[in-house]
């Protein structure tokens, strides 16, 4: 058996969460594709994937293999295209998803100047708060804040943000300041929410634990920046990422409050699949994106 044929195979697998998926894309049979897999498992000495009715899971160290397998196959099919003459200049349609008020802020002008840069490059850009599949959505690239859930993906790290809690000059004159984050009780509170329900907002105790404040707002809304506008507006205190609110805490029309109890920061990152070589598109878009979102000051630790 291939080796690196192994590993692709275990790739499509992982990517996929499916055998008989795996086996249609890499053209063999679910039989031939179970014996690679229990192959693999042998020579490693160790489960990689767990079998269930509906799906097929990575195990831990499945994980693991899965991380170290996508950078092994990917520098051999990329050192085998370039000396094969097959790295092309990069064109075509790059599909890009992100949040979206990071999105309209920093990607979208982003993705101008890189489309300048690159006269053959289409983009296609997908702005939305809800977390998008890559591989099932036809999506390249996503930027994605906070902490991932264990899968398949690679990450590129762009930097971190922090939730801060915030309100107006005006509304603090009337209200007072809180001190402790139980004090949120007696305050206007303006929340983003996608759905109706309990609302907790997270702070750092004096333990240095994570503790959770159940607040009921006055004002929600699933748009953060009708959230923000109405903070700026007086109407009560919001808790949207530092990034979000840089340009309001600069310019004085709101002021950052509880920072002993603000929560830790969250990474900021580009995800994307690898199971084969990088397609040129993205590449390009990585080098081009990466070193500019990084030196971004509201990336820098808020």
């Amino acid at each position: 058996m291939d080796r690196l044929d192994a590993l692709e195979v275990f790739l499509a697998v992982a990517d996929h969460g499916s055998l008989a998926e795996a086996a249609r894309r890499r053209g063999r049979s679910p039989a031939a594709v179970t014996r690679t897999l229990n192959d693999l498992e042998m020579r490693l000495g160790a489960r990689l994937l767990v079998r269930t009715t509906r799906r097929v899971v990575l195990t831990e160290a499945g994980q693991r293999m899965a991380a170290q397998a996508r950078q092994l196959v990917a520098a051999y099919t990329e050192a085998m295209a370039q000396v094969a003459g097959e790295a092309a200049a990069p064109s075509g349609t790059l599909r890009i998803s992100a949040p979206l008020m990071f999105g309209r802020r920093h990607i979208a002008p982003l993705a101008a100047a890189f489309l300048d840069a690159y006269p053959e490059m289409r983009v296609e850009l997908y702005f939305s708060d809800r977390i998008v599949d890559l591989v099932d959505e036809g999506v390249d690239v996503a930027l994605r804040i906070g902490e991932l859930d264990p899968s398949s993906l690679v990450a590129r790290r762009l930097g971190r943000v922090r939730r801060v809690l915030v309100a107006s000059p005006t509304y603090l004159a009337r209200a007072g300041l809180p001190v402790t984050p139980a004090d949120l009780a007696k305050h206007e509170i303006v929340a983003f929410a996608m759905l109706p329900g309990d609302l907790r907002w997270s702070f750092s105790g004096a333990d240095g634990r994570v503790h959770s404040v159940r607040i009921r707002p006055r004002v929600q809304a699933n748009q953060m920046d009708v959230v923000i506008e109405a903070a700026i507006e007086g109407r009560g205190i919001a808790a949207p990422l530092s990034y979000q609110v840089a340009d309001a805490l600069s310019s004085g029309q709101l002021v950052r409050l509880l920072r002993d109890f603000e929560p830790p920061t969250s990474p900021v990152q580009f995800v994307y699949p690898t199971a084969r070589l990088m397609p040129p598109k993205l590449r390009a878009f990585l080098d081009f994106a990466v070193p500019r979102l990084s030196a971004l000051p509201v990336l820098q630790e808020p």
